[in-house]
C-alpha cells in the first residue's frame, strides 16, 4: 500500500513539472471552440500525456531496480593486512 502512495505522489509531482506538455491538448480543446473540432482530440492528446509520462516513471522504476549494492570480493592482495594474519598462521 505505501509503494502505490508513493506512486501517486510522484505522479502528481511529474504532471505537475511536465505540465507544458499539454499545450497541444489546449490548443485542440481551442480548436474545438472555435472551429468546432471534435473533442475527443483534447482527450486523446490528455490521454498521450498522462500515458508517456506513467511510461517514462515505470522505465526510471526499473532503471533504478537494477542496480544493486556490490557484494563482497575476496581481498587477493598478499601484502594486505588480512593476508598477512593468514601467511603467518601457515609459517610462511
Amino acid at each position: 500500500m505505501k509503494r502505490i502512495g508513493t506512486f501517486f505522489a510522484c505522479l502528481l509531482f511529474n504532471m505537475l513539472i511536465n505540465l507544458e506538455w499539454t499545450i497541444p491538448a489546449w490548443i485542440l480543446l481551442a480548436m474545438h471552440f472555435f472551429f468546432g473540432w471534435k473533442l475527443l482530440w483534447f482527450w486523446i492528446a490528455l490521454g498521450v500525456w498522462l500515458l508517456s509520462i506513467i511510461l517514462w516513471m515505470d522505465i526510471i522504476s526499473w532503471a533504478s531496480s537494477c542496480s544493486g549494492p556490490d557484494k563482497p570480493k575476496e581481498n587477493k592482495n598478499p601484502y594486505s593486512v588480512g593476508q598477512k594474519k593468514e601467511n603467518e598462521k601457515t609459517g610462511e
